[in-house]
């Protein structure tokens, strides 16, 4: 797919969709009025707003411009951080520019973690904002168009982990079966399930995505199995679902531990006998579709819970595969630079970095997985086009508090264990939770949330400062919230 030529944009000429989010109805205003000629501009004051329109449009915004200060905390970023992830879980590919008061926010660094492309320092220059959106529209379509001239190339890297899982995704690929896919966020996921179809026996049928935490459940049903006109308030014609659009291809469901419970029972019946039934349909239908599924959640925590069906865990899980962080992945980060500013070389200039600047690369965690080493290359080439790179230069595109690999002193004492333990006294009520069926990960998730909700208390809901008093970094104290379910809308 082409780009199109967003200034000399003409009747003839799709614009391509932006989406804008910000509160302030002036800067809204004008930055429509800058935009117009160049984009198909949407816009939102809030995150719910935001989820509204984009169920509600018949396009996907391949850019976004998103305010971290967005009600109803509009002096801190969570609503800002949520977004970002909403976004992404509704189109993987969207580029993210972040708007921020000041350029060296710890803020803007944590949001270019989460996988925010770019930030735009306010107040900015109408150019500037111009040339930057222009700009992360250009690379979108350019990542595109490559991944729809995308070969049979596998994942890139070269360490056991990922020579492993190329030699499990070429046997799996031929098979009929369902597949679970697990790993943190950004680690390729969606990438392994595309590797999966690609070498697949039917790799010309479609490959269709769904992120199932991006819809609500009536949203989320329509979208898989369809609905008949009037069958629900909205439903003002007939529309086929992703089981029918996919053919005899593959359909990726991303997030699967999001899935409401009654549509988990539906989904039970087609991976059983290949049949749904439409919103407002009596009579089933078939599908030929592979399922592949993803999580970075623990499904089988979530079974002991009630969250997730374990009849549907078990079907799923058929085959699995783990994708592979990439703080794991030793000197394969150095060929996942060379691999993106390869296959970024139409839009981003090459670079090249220093030996002590390639040794913080080497020991960086990249909480944001590949999704943030990618938007680092971008950042860096745009910058810093054909020079060298040193290492002060490269810790400024880093998250300054995030914690660098220490690899080394892991496992130092695996081996030093001794047979004896020594019993210390322990509280009765400790073992009355446990006699009472309380596992040691409820015992941990409980006193991890007591811990952080103590830490925001006592520092006003600051997230640096709780970091830092529970002697953490932001990233894993957000993830924790957001996995603990601290997080607010």
């Amino acid at each position: 797919m082409e780009s199109p030529d967003n200034g000399l944009a003409t009747s003839d000429v799709a614009l391509p969709p932006l989406l804008l989010i910000d509160d302030d109805p002036l800067l809204v205003e004008t930055s429509t009025f800058l935009l117009q000629d160049s984009f198909h501009v949407y816009s939102a004051k809030t995150r719910t707003q935001a989820h509204t329109l984009l169920q509600s449009i018949s396009e996907t915004p391949v850019v976004a411009l998103v305010d971290l200060g967005l009600p109803p905390t509009p002096h801190t970023p969570q609503e800002g951080f949520a977004l970002i992830a909403d976004l992404l879980a509704f189109n993987s590919m969207m580029r993210i520019i972040v708007l921020s008061g000041q350029s060296k926010d710890s803020n803007v660094q944590h949001a270019m973690t989460l996988g925010a492309a770019d930030f735009i320092a306010k107040p900015c220059a109408p150019d500037d904002l111009k040339k930057k959106l222009l700009q992360q529209t250009e690379l979108y379509y350019s990542e595109n168009s490559h991944k729809n001239k995308h070969e049979k190339t596998l994942i890139t890297g070269k360490c056991p982990e990922i020579i492993n899982l190329n030699t499990q995704i070429k046997v799996y690929a031929k098979t009929p079966f369902p597949v679970l896919i697990t790993g943190e966020s950004g680690s390729g996921k969606e990438l392994i399930a595309n590797e999966l179809h690609n070498h697949s026996n039917n790799s010309k049928e479609p490959f269709l995505v769904i992120n199932c935490a991006a819809f609500s459940a009536e949203l989320l049903d329509s979208q898989l199995f369809g609905h008949t006109k009037g069958s629900f308030t909205g439903a003002d014609k007939d529309k086929t679902g992703f089981f029918t659009d996919a053919g005899k291809g593959t359909l990726f469901l991303d997030e699967i531990g999001e899935m409401p419970l009654d549509l988990q029972s539906k989904l039970l019946r087609v991976l059983e006998n290949g049949e749904f039934y439409p919103i407002g349909k009596t009579a089933p239908h078939k599908t030929e579709a592979r399922i592949i599924a993803a999580t970075n959640r623990d499904l089988l925590h979530m079974v002991e819970k009630g969250l997730f069906r374990h009849d549907l865990y078990h079907r799923l899980s058929v085959l699995t595969l783990n994708s592979i962080a990439v703080c794991n992945r030793g000197n394969d980060k150095l060929l996942l630079l060379e691999h993106f500013q390869e296959t970024l070389a139409e839009t981003v200039p090459p670079f090249t970095l220093s030996n002590e600047a390639e040794k913080t690369w080497l020991n960086y965690t990249f909480p944001g997985n590949v999704r943030e080493l990618k938007n680092i290359v971008i950042r860096i080439g745009t910058k810093h086009p054909g020079q060298i790179v040193d290492v002060d230069t490269l810790l400024s595109e880093l998250e300054q508090d995030q914690a660098i690999c220490q690899t080394n002193n892991i496992g130092k004492a695996t081996n030093q264990a001794s047979d004896s333990v020594e019993i210390i006294p322990v509280d009765d009520e400790i073992i009355a939770k446990l006699r009472s069926g309380q596992t040691l990960d409820d015992a941990l998730h409980s006193l991890e949330s007591a811990y952080i909700q103590a830490a925001l208390k006592d520092c006003d809901g600051n997230l640096s400062k709780a970091a830092k008093l529970l002697q953490t970094n932001r990233t894993t104290l957000y993830g924790k919230m957001q996995r603990l379910g601290l997080m607010h809308d």
